[in-house]
């Protein structure tokens, strides 16, 4: 069965940095869009980026474009989001998803990881 597993949050001072990890498993990642999502207690999921099948990179938030950077790798199935300068509001579960292209909305996507915690915190 399709498996997606996130890892790499914890927590980090601001102005850290860290690299999520999603490792994709019973079916071929390399011909679907994976994408990263985050949603903080209270809020509704917020898309982060994505990347699709042909490596074509999506910001979906101004507050994050050039702090976080997606990055896929297909032979090891894993899919990185490095974050930098990571601030407060950042804080929040991240969830890994996989659909047949890249999109905003969270409905688009047919399968989710468990999600890992980021916190921002001094």
């Amino acid at each position: 069965q399709v498996q997606l597993v996130e890892s790499g949050g914890g927590l980090v001072q601001p102005g850290g940095s860290l690299r999520l990890s999603c490792v994709g498993s019973g079916f071929t990642m390399d011909g679907y869009a994976i994408a990263w999502f985050r949603q903080a207690p209270g809020k509704e999921r917020e898309g982060v980026s994505c990347i699709s099948s042909s490596d074509v990179a999506t910001d979906y938030s101004d507050s994050m474009k050039g702090r976080f950077t997606i990055s896929r790798d297909n032979l090891e199935s894993t899919v990185w989001l490095q974050m930098n300068s990571l601030q407060p509001e950042d804080s929040a579960v991240y969830y890994c998803a996989v659909a047949g292209r890249c999109s905003y909305y969270p409905r688009e996507y047919d399968f989710w990881g468990q999600g890992t915690q980021v916190t921002v915190s001094s």
